[in-house]
């Protein structure tokens, strides 16, 4: 299921990252990578703060669709 639709406060692990090589790059600079858990902070309207190798990101609702957990 995609990112969007967890829970806030349960962490997840990373299954797998879709789309183009370019996007998976720019969102493995930013700590996403395929195993890495990963927590869902606070949700507003499909745009999400998260927290990854613990330091909080915020992203879009199209960059977390993309991070399959």
């Amino acid at each position: 299921m995609p990112l969007t639709m967890a829970r806030i406060g349960e962490p997840n692990c990373i299954k797998r990252i879709t789309g183009k090589d370019k996007t998976r790059r720019f969102l493995g600079s930013l700590g996403f990578v395929v195993g890495e858990n990963v927590t869902v902070v606070s949700e507003m309207s499909g745009n999400v703060i998260l927290i990854v190798k613990d330091t909080r990101v915020a992203l879009d609702k199209s960059m977390a669709n993309r991070i399959m957990i």
